[in-house]
């Protein structure tokens, strides 16, 4: 898989079209990991301004979950996984249309409501049985990399509660009803004021985000070419993803 940089060059003279407005394709169906949320509202707004009759029509859940439905034969045009290993899936089913490219990634991070009740301070607090910690299932990539980041720092933390989505893990820590939660950085910005965001330190890491068409659309095509271009980059910059 391509990591952003000249190789998405050529990735996206691969997809290029001569126009997507043909054949009365009016619709791009967008199957979105949760994360991307806000980012991928900001694309489509972008997307459907520089292209007048066009419609971005947009799937958000775990990646998970967007991609046992493509399995199953959903009818998305394209899909954007929160890591490449859920994307590799969709890939090897032949699913998708052409070779999926790295666009973003994204940093795990430790939140807690606004007043921290629990008074979480670092990774290590989270072995505290007594508090309520909410994480994303394993099969979802931020349950992954949080399982990961917690075996590697030698944390024996037991979630209570296990979410399909990390807006759903966000939720919970916002709604106060979990201590902590291990979301990612931009879902820290999402919760505004109503959360806080404990250092990880020596700990941090990322997840890449791969963009793939699974239809052979034109308009396909051309939105995930729009996505790795630099107007998308730059909305995606501004919601605080980085490049991978």
């Amino acid at each position: 898989m391509r990591t952003l940089g000249l190789g998405v060059l050529a990735g996206v003279l691969a997809w290029s079209v001569a126009g997507c407005g043909g054949g009365g394709e009016t619709t791009v169906t967008v199957y979105a990991a949760a994360s991307l949320a806000e980012a991928f509202e900001d694309l489509a707004s972008e997307y459907e301004a520089a292209n007048p009759g066009f419609d971005v029509k947009l799937s958000f859940a775990g990646s998970a979950r967007l991609a046992a439905q493509i399995s199953a034969g959903a009818r998305a045009d394209v899909f954007v996984s929160a890591n490449a290993a859920t994307m590799s899936r969709v890939e090897a089913e032949g699913r998708t249309a052409a070779p999926p490219v790295l666009f973003a990634r994204n940093r795990l991070a430790l939140v807690v409501p606004a007043d921290n009740p629990g008074n979480v301070a670092e990774l290590e607090d989270l072995s505290d049985d007594g508090l309520v910690l909410a994480v994303c299932a394993p099969e979802v990539p931020c349950g992954a990399l949080a399982r990961a980041v917690l075996a590697d720092a030698g944390v024996d933390a037991d979630p209570d509660t296990t979410e399909t989505s990390v807006r759903a893990v966000l939720t919970k820590v916002m709604l106060g009803e979990a201590d902590a939660g291990l979301v990612y950085a931009t879902d820290v910005a999402a919760g505004g004021g109503k959360v806080a965001e404990v250092p990880l330190g020596p700990q941090t890491r990322f997840n890449d985000y791969p963009v793939a068409p699974v239809s052979d659309r034109a308009v396909a095509a051309d939105f995930a070419a729009f996505v790795l271009g630099a107007d998308g980059q730059r909305i995606l910059r501004s919601h605080g993803f980085e490049s991978p």
